[in-house]
Formats: structure tokens, sequence, C-alpha cells
């Protein structure tokens, strides 16, 4: 009476002790590595491909179609890394012809309710908490924190290590290793907290602070901030990315926060 109460292809490629539970349906082109666990009432249309000790809570989506006008039905993936967890009820859209995929890193932690749009592109140990929302086309760093809530517009740019503060609404561009706040979204300072547990040392902190200050406090347009700091500092890979992050901007990168002096209850407030 209670077997054959999950629904999985036997075209699907599904891995060793690969457990499933009851109530999931699995399609035909799905990869599933070994010793993923997908939990009851979990949906895997065709084109998923998910790595080895994954964990999908119940209630998620994976490789549903894009919601995207655009998408003529083309054959495109969600690919899912090693030991990344989906909770409960994450949606993850399949990409379209302009990347072919959507992809998800290594080590993430997907949060309950979280929506990955089309030919977003996560990298390694990053955390999506609770409803955060990206929209297609987003990229999301190595390591980054996207709190509570988070709505990032279509291709913004989130650096490594940056972090967001619940609620945020982000239409511009997200450079590694910061706090941003506030709306507009705004420079809150450096993720220090998430650096130090990164193993980044003062020294490092302090030249990576340094460069912001010049970016952010010292009243520059960036192109100019930014010949200055090539000009300033030595070579080192945080640096670089910084750079780097600035001069492939499309959407334009966030501005440093003003106090406003003239908003008699206004603070300064912090993550």
């Amino acid at each position: 009476m209670y077997q054959n109460l999950k629904s999985v292809s036997p075209l699907a490629k599904i891995g060793g002790n690969v457990k499933i539970d009851n109530f999931s349906t699995i399609e035909d082109d799905v990869e599933i590595g070994d010793n993923t666990w997908i939990g009851p009432n979990v949906t895997i249309f065709s084109g998923a491909r998910i790595g080895k000790n994954c964990k999908v809570f119940p209630g998620a989506v994976i490789a549903a179609i894009p919601q995207d006008l655009k998408f003529e039905g083309e054959k495109t993936f969600v690919v899912i890394g090693d030991n990344t967890t989906i909770r409960e009820c994450v949606t993850i859209n399949r990409g379209t012809n302009a990347h072919g995929e959507t992809n998800i890193g290594n080590n993430c932690l997907i949060m309950a309710y979280a929506h990955v749009a089309h030919d977003c592109i996560i990298g390694n140990h990053a955390i999506l908490a609770n409803n955060a929302t990206l929209a297609g086309h987003v990229e999301v760093g190595d390591w980054a924190i996207l709190s509570a809530s988070s709505a990032i517009h279509q291709f913004c740019k989130i650096g490594a290590h940056a972090i967001l503060a619940g609620g945020s609404l982000v239409d511009k561009d997200i450079p590694p290793y910061v706090k941003a706040a506030r709306y507009p979204i705004s420079y809150a300072g450096l993720n220090i907290l998430g650096l130090h547990r990164r193993g980044f040392s003062q020294e490092k902190i302090d030249e990576i602070k340094e460069i912001y200050r010049i970016i952010f406090l010292e009243s520059k347009n960036y192109s100019h901030a930014i010949q200055s700091i090539k000009n300033s500092f030595p070579d080192s890979e945080e640096k670089r990315n910084i750079i780097s992050f600035f001069e492939n901007s499309e959407r334009g990168i966030m501005k440093g926060y003003s106090f406003v002096h003239s908003e008699p209850n206004s603070q300064q407030e912090g993550i």
C-alpha cells in the first residue's frame, strides 16, 4: 500500500547511497551525486546536476524552466556543487541561451524560500539566507553572505567575502570584502568578522580598509581612486581583486555612505 510513493525516472542517473524520500519527483535528465539526500515533496526537473553529499529539504524545486519570456525551450541546466544544502521551498531555475546554466558552487547554504533565477552564478561557500531573491544573471562571489530578504537586481555582482544587511535592495554591484547596508545600498565598512574567520591577518584587513577609505571616503571619483590605489599600494591578491571588480563592473558600484545631518533622527547604523 505504501510502496512507490515517489516518482524517480529510470533514466535519471542516481549515485551510490542516495536517499530519496516519499512524494518526491525526479525527471529523466537528472544527475545526483553519491550520498545526497533528497527530502520529501521535492521536485527535480530535467536539467538538474546535483553534486555529492548534498541535502535538499522538503518543498524545494530545482531546474524548473526560467521565468523569462525569451526562453524558448532550449536545453539548459542547473549545476549544484558538492556539500551544498538547499533548505525548504527553495526555487532554482534553469539557465537560458545567455549562459546555458545556473550554477551554485560547493559548500553553499541556500536557506528556506530563497530564489535563484536563471543564469545566476554563485561561488563556493556562499550563504543565501531566508527569502533572499536573486533575479537573472546575478553573480555572487565565494564566501559572500546575503542576509534575509535581500533582493538583488538582474545582472548585479556581489564580490567575494561581502555581506549584505537583511532586507537589502541591491541595484548596484557590491565590491569584495565589504559590508553593504541602508537604502540606497551603500558602503558600511568591511566584513571584518568574516575576514577574521576566513584567516585574513590584521595587517591584510588594514590594507583592504585603507583601499576602501580612498575609494569611498576621500570624495574622489572611482576612476581617480583606482588609479591612486594602483600607484600607492604594493601588489597583492586583494588589491588585484578590488581593482578588477571596479574595472569590470557593468551596472556601476554602490556609493559610499553619506551621513545626512539635516535629518534630526538619522543615525549611522551598523550590521
